[in-house]
């Protein structure tokens, strides 16, 4: 279905109604084979400071975490030091199980505790119950429900902490290198793969364990190319503040995206991160000079680009340049590039988008984009 403007306006809850009120993304972490490293590389080629640490050094003996910063995104990249604790086996095997990947998508709430009982009272299998921590800057009130997968969402109380992130993080001296960011603002939404038959299920579960609505979706007609295809539906917090599309295969005659990063990914998880910006053509050209790789569309997706989508402000031959799709809805445009996988399993990637307007996800661009995708499944043999 093409979402329109009402059908969006029509999905929003009002405040009132809103039984767990969202300020928007915390942070996410991922859990990774090395921390250390992976950090070097966020800030080499997407231009993120590396801002806080916990490790050794601040009496953390079972875990190392990296804080990164860029904007309002907010990156904790996570390494065991040991696995012969819980906190370190749980790292290192979520790592063995499914490479470096999203272990938690942190939701900033003004009750950490209501939160989780307001959740699990709902259903929510529970994690981690509240908890505080404190050291001279205040304190955080912490805890944590399962969703799909591996995957968890904390929720994080913050308003009596002054501090640099949590406690237990560090800032990271100044060592001399100027940080570079590359424009990027703020997490837009965060996507997840599920397997066939489960999309539903998860679906139910925003909406019914965390009061959130469904603000779009799309089938297998909307997203499908000769070979494959998928469905997807997109939940939303009541402001719209956080957004999760939810995608499952749908048959085809071939392997699909979403059944292939199953495989790598060795069940559901975060597939991509879409990470906003005002200035695409400028971020894009920045991410590209230092290494990121993003996928291809061929030039002729430009051709009658104006047709399909009317007066945009950017130069096409810049956009066509870059790889930059468009699309449009009734209440603007927006512009979006998806990045190859940033490890070797082909599973996490990230989207960088820039919205003048548009509320929707680039219906539009969804074969272009899946033909994009098949190519390189081509060259992995897993097509």
């Amino acid at each position: 279905m093409s979402p329109t403007a009402e059908h969006l306006a029509s999905s929003i809850p009002s405040v009132a109604d809103d039984f767990l009120p969202i300020n928007g993304t915390d942070y996410v972490e991922f859990y990774v084979g090395n921390a250390k490293q992976a950090a070097h590389f966020y800030r080499t080629s997407m231009g993120f400071e590396v801002a806080g640490y916990r490790g050794l050094e601040t009496g953390s003996t079972d875990v190392v975490s990296y804080l990164l910063c860029q904007g309002k995104i907010r990156f904790v990249l996570t390494s065991a030091l040991r696995s012969d604790s819980e906190e370190g086996r749980l790292v290192a095997d979520h790592v063995l199980r499914h490479g470096d990947g999203v272990r938690d998508i942190a939701l900033w709430v003004e009750d950490a505790t209501r939160s989780f009982e307001e959740t699990t009272s709902r259903g929510a299998v529970p994690v981690r119950p509240p908890r505080r921590q404190a050291d001279d800057d205040g304190s955080v009130v912490m805890a944590s429900i399962a969703a799909y997968g591996d995957t968890i969402h904390t929720f994080v109380e913050r308003r009596d902490y002054d501090g640099l992130f949590l406690p237990g993080f560090r800032p990271v001296e100044d060592d001399g290198r100027p940080v570079d960011p590359v424009g990027l603002l703020y997490v837009d939404h965060c996507v997840g793969n599920v397997a066939l038959g489960e999309m539903n299920r998860f679906v139910s579960f925003y909406a019914d364990v965390m009061g959130f609505k469904q603000l779009v979706s799309f089938d297998d007609q909307d997203i499908s190319t000769e070979y494959t295809a998928l469905m997807s539906k997109v939940m939303s917090s009541g402001n719209e503040r956080i957004k999760f599309p939810i995608n499952e295969p749908a048959p085809g005659r071939k392997k699909s995206q979403i059944d292939e990063y199953l495989d790598f990914y060795d069940g559901p998880g975060v597939q991509h991160i879409a990470l906003a910006t005002d200035d695409i053509v400028a971020t894009v050209a920045a991410m590209k000079s230092r290494g990121i790789d993003f996928l291809a569309v061929p030039t002729s997706y430009y051709d009658d680009l104006q047709d399909r989508v009317g007066q945009i402000n950017e130069p096409i031959e810049e956009l066509r340049k870059l790889g930059v799709l468009v699309d449009r809805d009734d209440e603007g445009y927006l512009l979006q590039i998806f990045s190859k996988p940033v490890q070797d399993r082909p599973t996490v990637f990230y989207e960088i988008i820039q919205r003048k307007g548009a509320r929707s996800f680039g219906k539009g661009n969804f074969k272009a984009l899946f033909e994009a995708i098949e190519r390189e499944q081509s060259l992995r043999g897993t097509l």
